[in-house]
């Protein structure tokens, strides 16, 4: 009989993300990949059902259970999903289904130690944090803000120097396994370089502040991406030539930032209409340049070494990475195709080297993909050190 694995995570509270959708899509088709049958627990409140409009409604109405069943159907994945409605509803895989499977299950994925449903976390035979976001739940721990570390038989983070010397997320005490996102190739093919990339901006999508605030942790203030972009703002005055695209969810109240980018000569787009779907999302990516990455200002201050999975979706596309420098250099190959920055400068310089040799870069971008990215890899290494069969 082949192993089960459970991932759990947060998709129906954010319907329109394609980039969110693909997380989780890499951990669920890289594991059935492998043999593993798989099952999305997800849990939404009933205050966050919503309409196509914004407005309250009934769950079995509500965009939030039509997005998550649509990507898993989409995808292969129909009968692999469960949604939890304030636990008295459920969508997809019934809650005595869900139960069952747990108890057979070898591994929890648990993503930012979502789900906190004790009848599932009891029955499961290994749970496992696994940490998307490092530095936050590390940090709010030890202040004793929050602690969503219990219950769990494992951690691991997508931050790559979490536990080494010179990364300053605190350990908690906890034996932390870290590991690349992975990234399943078959999904993300190379894209063609053609011609119309000579014009095409350099991209990236994200949220200019998100959904955490800053973290005042030993006397440091660890922020978000506006902390950190707002340095780098006159780059494209220094790459005379080259377009740069944001799709940013930014909020209004950030006008003036809006108005500094623009100024700056940087395009907006809004993340809503040209990454809404997993299909959109991929599509924008092939048909950009490259990514001008900028990560939150705690995960370059704390050096996590992470990279992110957008980021990894680009290279596995053969599309170049400038990134600013998380402690990258110690743990992928930099210097063709991911190309790191510490200041407008390097940035810059990184810019002019992609244009320079192109198809080189792009090369070299998938070939980074396929050597650290690979699902097949990385899932059946974490396997091997979580010490569960693969």
């Amino acid at each position: 009989m082949r192993p089960t694995a459970l991932v759990s995570g947060a998709l129906a509270r954010v319907p329109g993300n394609g980039g969110l959708a693909w997380f989780y899509l890499q951990l669920l088709l890289g594991l059935r990949r492998l043999g593993w049958g798989v099952l999305f627990l997800d849990r939404v409140e009933a205050a966050q059902c919503v309409d196509d409009a914004g407005r309250v409604v009934a769950p079995r109405d509500s965009v939030n259970a039509r997005w998550v069943g649509g990507v898993m159907r989409r995808f292969g994945l129909a009968d692999a999903w469960s949604l939890d409605v304030d636990g008295s509803e459920t969508f997809g895989a019934p809650r005595d289904n869900v139960v069952r499977v747990a108890a057979n299950a070898e591994l929890l994925l648990n993503v930012m130690g979502y789900t906190c449903d004790f009848e599932v976390l009891g029955r499961v035979r290994r749970r496992v944090f696994v940490d998307i976001d490092p530095g936050f739940p590390q940090m709010w721990c030890e202040l004793g803000l929050h602690d969503a570390f219990e219950g769990h038989d494992a951690f691991v983070s997508m931050g790559m120097n979490v536990g080494r010397p010179g990364c300053v997320i605190p350990t908690c005490g906890l034996d932390w396994l870290t590991t690349p996102q992975p990234v399943v190739l078959e999904h993300w093919p190379a894209a063609l370089v053609t011609a119309a990339l000579d014009v095409a901006p350099f991209t990236s999508i994200g949220a200019w502040r998100g959904s955490n605030g800053p973290v005042e942790y030993q006397g440091m203030t660890y922020g978000l991406r506006a902390h950190e972009f707002r340095r780098f703002i006159e780059l494209p005055s220094a790459c005379p030539g080259e377009r740069f695209e944001m799709a940013l969810d930014i909020h209004p109240g950030d006008a003036k930032d809006v108005e500094a980018l623009t100024r700056n000569g940087w395009r907006i787009a809004d993340p809503k209409s040209v990454a809404a779907t997993p299909e959109d999302y991929r599509s924008y990516v092939a048909g950009s340049r490259g990514e001008f990455m900028v990560p939150k200002h705690m995960y370059v201050a704390t050096r996590s070494g992470l990279l992110s999975d957008r980021s990894a979706y680009y290279l596995a596309s053969g599309r170049p990475v400038v990134a600013r420098d998380t402690g990258l250099a110690e743990n992928y190959p930099v210097g063709e195709g991911l190309l790191t920055f510490s200041n407008t400068e390097d940035a810059a310089e990184g810019v002019r080297r992609v244009r320079a040799d192109y198809r080189r870069h792009c090369r070299a971008a998938r070939a980074i993909a396929e050597d650290c990215f690979d699902s097949d890899k990385v899932l059946r290494r974490l396997l091997d050190r979580l010490g569960v069969d693969s």
